[in-house]
């Protein structure tokens, strides 16, 4: 571990005094507040979208930027605006979809120590940037009906399993969730059904929450499907 990091825990757990714990929570509670606003603010204009999530180190000649470009693509012309976390990877191939289609993209950016910089296809008055990731996953829940997962890291996982557990949960309102690649996220089903369900961690139902596809085609239909058989539409 390097010294910096050593620093920065040994400075987290010193005692603090009262005063000093009641002004850094304070200050943090206005920080927080001041995000849902603005992100409630721009979000709720929007109309409805479909958030895709995907990893940030995508390159532009990999098979799932290309797929992920085509799934936006299509998702934008059945209607949907497209949110992504505004960087780059599969989230700029997302957000070039939507913009090629003439749709709406939206960038959801997080502030991190590497500066990461929003992708140059989101529309400039849909772009917000946070520094509480918990604040971000609030907006992509409550403004998508649907999430697309391509092949990404821990933050993908992350926001799907969310997602999912909040579903599962009945904290939010059943929507479609597409896992897309099957070779990629084989491996974590099989591991889910093998040993999650077998364990009863999770009940048979929790696997219709989501399903998988290989093809932009397949997503998007399983998407449009999910809100013709609510006879739901889009409003843009």
């Amino acid at each position: 571990m390097e010294n910096q990091e050593i620093e920065k825990i040994k400075e987290y757990i010193h005692p603090k005094t009262w005063s000093e714990t009641i002004s850094q929570d304070t200050w943090e509670i206005f920080k927080v507040m001041s995000e849902m606003v603005e992100g409630f603010q721009k979000l709720t204009r929007i109309g409805p979208c479909v958030s895709i999530f995907g990893s940030a180190r995508t390159s532009e000649d990999n098979k799932y930027y290309k797929l992920t470009e085509e799934i936006a693509y299509l998702l934008t012309k059945s209607g949907f605006g497209i949110i992504t976390g505004g960087g780059h990877g599969i989230m700029e191939a997302a957000n070039k979809g939507a913009h090629f289609a003439g749709g709406k993209s939206v960038g959801l950016n997080i502030a991190l120590p590497f500066e990461q910089k929003p992708n140059a296809f989101i529309d400039s008055n849909k772009l917000l940037t946070f520094d509480y990731f918990f604040v971000r996953k609030t907006m992509f829940l409550k403004y998508s009906m649907g999430f697309i997962a391509m092949p990404g890291g821990f933050g993908t996982l992350d926001e799907l399993t969310e997602a999912i557990t909040l579903i599962q949960t009945h904290k939010l309102v059943r929507f479609p969730i597409v896992l897309v690649g099957k070779d990629y996220w084989e491996g974590m089903i099989q591991w889910i059904k093998t040993t999650v369900l077998i364990e009863k961690n999770i009940s048979p139902e929790d696997l219709d929450v989501f399903t998988i596809a290989d093809t932009a085609t397949e997503a998007v239909k399983f998407i449009n499907d999910f809100y013709t058989q609510y006879e739901l539409k889009p409003n843009f």
